[in-house]
């Protein structure tokens, strides 16, 4: 069941980002492994603006998704689905929700930050419908992202901005 995120959510949403980071020490990439959650302040920022919304499967959290508005788009602040329940799509299930919430608030898009070659990263985004943005199609947001990145030395391993077009329902 896809919800949005209470603040009572907060401790398991860090649990699930442990987890999500432990599958990066398999590519030597502990530093992203040791990487702390977003502390609990900053979650609950999430949750209190409503934009942050969490998978449960049998009443327990398994996933989430904290979102931002970036550049006028929808924006993935951090997504993030504990490696148990990886393969059943909720990572997945969390990007269209987000799509149909900034569908109704008018962004043309969602973009995101990623790790380019990490499968369950860039490729995993690549296959949801995101295209890599080349840097002189980075708005001012996206580029502050990305040096926010570089100062935290994340470009030790290749990263991605990518950006998926929204369809305005019809």
């Amino acid at each position: 069941m896809l919800r949005e995120a209470s603040v009572g959510d907060v401790a398991v949403m860090r649990a699930v980002e442990r987890a999500a980071g432990e599958p990066f020490r398999g590519l030597g990439m502990d530093a992203v492994a040791d990487d702390e959650p977003p502390p609990v302040a900053v979650l609950r920022e999430f949750v209190d603006d409503g934009r942050a919304w969490v998978v449960e499967r049998d009443g327990e959290v398994v996933a989430y998704l904290v979102a931002a508005v970036v550049d006028g788009c929808g924006h993935v602040e951090q997504a993030s689905v504990h490696p148990d329940h990886a393969g059943h799509r909720y990572g997945a299930a969390l990007v269209e929700h987000l799509a149909s919430w900034s569908r109704e608030r008018g962004h043309p898009a969602l973009t995101l930050t990623t790790f380019r070659d990490v499968p369950w990263n860039g490729p995993y985004y690549a296959r949801c419908g995101f295209r890599t943005l080349d840097d002189d199609e980075l708005g001012p947001g996206l580029r502050a992202i990305r040096a926010d990145e570089a100062a935290r030395r994340l470009d030790r391993w290749p990263r991605v901005a990518m950006r998926r077009d929204l369809s305005p329902r019809t």
